[in-house]
């Protein structure tokens, strides 16, 4: 699953980024969401998620999405008020393709040395692959 902030602002810096991912592990695992794998950059982040047989991607996404928010906002982590855009992207993932998507995930920041997030936006619509 991949979330972008409201107007793909960069709120999510160097330094705010571990606190979110961490909050955002920890919220998840209250929720009994399992969450793999976590990482992103200043302006979006990827989950690699287990669902279970009774949840969706659009419950999981509204769960995580809104009390992450809230909660960056109450933390008061950014200047402004933070906010996610209201879409997300989200695909399966085989049992063959897990670690290298762990990998991808893992490596953002070098990922989008290359390619930036605007570009792989564009790379998911059109072709349903990040890289």
């Amino acid at each position: 699953m991949v979330l972008a902030t409201k107007s793909r602002a960069p709120f999510l810096k160097d330094a705010v980024r571990p606190s979110v991912f961490d909050h955002i592990r920890e919220h998840a695992r209250d929720k009994h969401i399992f969450v793999s794998s976590i990482g992103g950059g200043a302006e979006h982040i990827h989950l690699l998620i287990s669902l279970g047989a009774k949840e969706s991607i659009a419950e999981i996404a509204g769960l995580l999405k809104g009390e992450s928010s809230f909660w960056i906002n109450q933390q008061k982590l950014v200047r402004g008020k933070f906010e996610w855009q209201d879409d997300y992207y989200a695909a399966s993932v085989g049992d063959s393709e897990l670690s290298g998507v762990r990998r991808y995930i893992q490596n953002q920041d070098e990922h989008h040395r290359k390619i930036s997030f605007s570009e792989e936006c564009q790379n998911f619509i059109t072709t349903g692959l990040g890289v």
